[in-house]
């Protein structure tokens, strides 16, 4: 299962790119149709990559805030149309060009457009239209940004050994826009696309404006436990009361701190009810807990059932039931260990 590349236009980018006074430029090297691209270098370059763009896992809801793969949906006003959306126009215009020509001009309006966001690296960047022929006739257009690699060689001969190779490109960690995005084989989503790019870049959520992500799930759950704990202070402090205030900033605060600690305020059965609707909208949330130097990870509706957190003596006790154990390569002699009675247990943490 192939693409077959319809049209493919090659620019290199220059520039330090750093902000509106960065020296920005592009140069357009030639643009391919379907006959030329097979006997071109570039077919023994991208053979397999679109593939393996379209098959990259993804989800909607990203479990963390920071991932490398993202599904946006285009934006537009409500009671109007996609067509209204000017991402939108600028990929379906390079999917309805006729000729190599206004595929080649709408490449470089694409192109200037991406020019235009704050951060830029010198590099190679490929559009692409493509179809997948096996499903549909509807062509896909890929955006693929190479950046030039630093300290390439080529070997020459016995003399020289090596050569410096200028603007060297590689696939690697090649950054992609696909369009449309494709969930399953031979479906298409004409409101969503693809990005792949370094978790810690934003240069594809700039060049696209008119984008939006969904929300990770560490922003949903944050939210609902904030809806959560405005609800049960709404219930407890009197309104307008100087208590109620304080837990409200309290809770404020607590959503916006990276590393957190127990609040100890809400009971066992208040935590477990806070959780079912967490729960209900995502089943594999993982609970992550630090106890000093030791992690614990667990799924969050494990609390309460096979994991139980307890106060012993001023300390805190985590308390993890399960059927069997299993260690990993590194051997240790708990491994050998004969486990004591549970009321031992308590005892010697007691003391």
């Amino acid at each position: 299962m192939d693409f077959t590349i319809q049209y493919l236009s090659f620019f290199v980018l220059q520039g330090d790119g750093q902000g509106d006074q960065g020296n920005k430029s592009f140069k357009h090297y030639q643009t391919l149709d379907e006959e030329t691209y097979l006997d071109h270098p570039l077919k023994d370059f991208l053979d397999g990559e679109l593939m393996k763009i379209t098959k990259r896992k993804s989800e909607r809801n990203p479990k963390s805030e920071q991932v490398p793969t993202k599904i946006g949906h285009f934006v537009v006003e409500p009671g109007y149309e996609l067509d209204t959306n000017p991402n939108y126009n600028l990929f379906q215009r390079l999917r309805l060009a006729n000729v190599l020509d206004e595929f080649k001009d709408h490449s470089e309006k694409l192109v200037r457009s991406y020019l235009e966001t704050s951060s830029i690296r010198a590099g190679a960047m490929l559009v692409i239209r493509a179809k997948l022929d096996k499903f549909m006739d509807d062509p896909f257009i890929f955006i693929l940004k190479c950046d030039f690699e630093p300290k390439v060689a080529s070997i020459t001969n016995e003399q020289t050994l090596i050569q410096h190779v200028e603007m060297a490109i590689t696939a690697k960690n090649m950054k992609s826009i696909q369009y449309p995005y494709m969930p399953e084989e031979g479906m298409l989503e004409e409101w969503e696309l693809k990005i792949h790019q370094s978790s810690h870049a934003r240069y594809f959520e700039d060049f696209l404006k008119y984008v939006e992500y969904n929300r990770s799930m560490v922003e949903i759950i944050r939210d609902k436990v904030v809806e959560t704990a405005q609800q049960y202070i709404a219930e407890t402090y009197e309104e307008n009361s100087e208590e109620r205030a304080q837990e409200e900033e309290s809770i404020e605060a607590w959503s916006n701190t990276p590393e957190r600690q127990l609040q100890e305020k809400w009971t066992t059965e208040q935590v477990v009810e806070a959780s079912y609707p967490i729960i209900d909208h995502q089943p594999e949330v993982e609970l992550k807990l630090k106890l000093d130097h030791m992690e614990v990870k667990a799924l969050l509706s494990d609390f309460s059932d096979n994991l139980h957190i307890a106060k012993v003596n001023g300390k805190y006790v985590i308390l993890i039931e399960g059927e069997a154990f299993s260690f990993d390569k590194s051997a240790s002699p708990v491994e050998f260990l004969q486990p004591d009675s549970l009321e031992n247990v308590l005892k010697r943490i007691g003391k």
